[in-house]
């Protein structure tokens, strides 16, 4: 076996070939879009890179034929952001070989041992993690927008190797033609009539309000959940929502505000989920064609794409038991089953962020799918801990001034 490193046009073609050969065979994978994958890896693209590096390789065997493919990065923004510094390795695939997997796992921890990290976390994005994160170990099933699918092997191959469970991703599924729990149903209906409360859709005319709205949202969410959390920055927003412009819906962006407070305290992002159409697609290539079919079927046939996925959601913790996440569910489902969808993916969720996972149960979802984010200490003798967000929850365990 070889490994190379992705240093010119033809050895990027190599790493992006790589599942395309792999899967070829599975109704349950979709491809994703070269010129997704480019931009991930594009310092022009990636503000990431302005913070840290990344490095790919390709794995060929004794014959020549593409085999496996890895990619490590580090941020220097998040890498010290848990009880051990760490980079990240991601975009892994591989056939079902131990020897192959490790030659894979081994260059990537090389390469980040000689940047200063500890530890790798994986499979990881190089950027923000709700799209292209973890490994999944639980339902495979048709691949959703911006989540990872793998073989089932994989597990056994992060496993054997030594990565350990550093937290669960949990992916529930709502169909919109079970009804919604009575109870919870009246009790949202009750609270969006509350003049304290207001709640709006996205409008595209209004962009700058509501990308600065979001940015204020989602960093008070965040901040919660990180004790040396580094916010995110309109620019960096504002180049995320650019990148998706084409596959958003102003119709599937909820967002709450307090009216005393004057100031946004929640959000719900739906997209719908474009995978089903891009599996109609062939290896990823933006050809003419190609790019006939995805207009014909986001513009014309808007109902191809009949599932909705929930990308980020969330209230800031003053608000995070007051039930306003339930009446944002509450809108975006009248809204999607209106439109004419027929299910509603809410993916993911840490297994640390039990009160969202109740909230998900309580609104009739159920567990779908799991993703593991593996860890690997290059250090044995530094004790493994899982990630369980304890210090996450310091604001609401904070007693109340009366």
């Amino acid at each position: 076996m070889k490994i190379n490193p992705v240093i010119d046009h033809a050895s990027r073609e190599a790493f992006l070939e790589v599942p395309k050969i792999l899967y070829k065979n599975d109704p349950n994978w979709t491809c994703l879009l070269d010129v997704e994958v480019n931009k991930i890896f594009d310092p022009e693209k990636n503000d990431c890179y302005k913070h840290g590096e990344a490095e790919r390789w390709f794995l060929k065997d004794d014959q020549g034929k593409l085999i496996g493919r890895i990619a490590a990065f580090y941020d220097d923004r998040k890498k010290d952001h848990s009880y051990v510094t760490a980079g990240n390795v991601g975009f892994f695939d591989c056939v079902n070989d131990q020897k192959a997997a490790n030659l894979l796992f081994d260059t990537a921890k090389e390469w980040l041992q000689s940047k200063g990290l500890k530890a790798m976390d994986g499979n990881s994005n190089f950027g923000e993690n709700f799209f292209h994160w973890g490994t999944l170990v639980e339902g495979f099933q048709a691949q959703g927008i911006g989540m990872p699918y793998n073989f089932p092997y994989y597990k056994e191959l992060f496993e054997n190797y030594g990565f350990k469970d550093y937290f669960q991703q949990l992916g529930y599924c709502k169909k919109l033609s079970d009804p919604w729990p009575e109870r919870q149903y009246k009790f949202a209906e009750f609270l969006s009539t509350r003049p304290d409360y207001k709640f709006v859709q996205l409008k595209f005319s209004e962009m700058d309000k509501f990308m600065n709205d979001f940015v204020e949202t989602y960093n008070n969410i965040w901040s919660d959940f990180h004790e040396e959390y580094t916010p995110l920055k309109l620019e960096e927003i504002k180049r995320i929502f650019d990148d998706v412009r084409e596959i958003l819906d102003e119709e599937l962006i909820w967002f709450a505000y307090s009216t005393t407070e004057n100031r946004p305290i929640g959000m719900a992002i739906g997209v719908p989920d474009v995978n089903i159409i891009l599996r109609k697609l062939k290896n990823g290539k933006l050809t003419l064609w190609n790019k006939l079919k995805l207009l014909y079927y986001l513009k014309i046939r808007k109902n191809t794409a009949n599932r909705c996925r929930v990308i980020m959601s969330g209230v800031v913790p003053e608000y995070q038991q007051k039930g306003v996440i339930a009446v944002i569910f509450l809108k975006l489902i009248k809204t999607i089953t209106d439109r004419g969808f027929t299910e509603l993916e809410l993916s993911w969720t840490g297994d640390y962020n039990k009160p969202v996972l109740q909230i998900y149960e309580h609104i009739g979802a159920k567990h779908a799918t799991t993703h593991i984010t593996y860890r690997y200490i290059f250090d044995n003798s530094i004790e493994f801990k899982r990630f369980t967000n304890e210090e996450g929850y310091k604001a609401r365990k904070k007693p109340v001034n009366k």
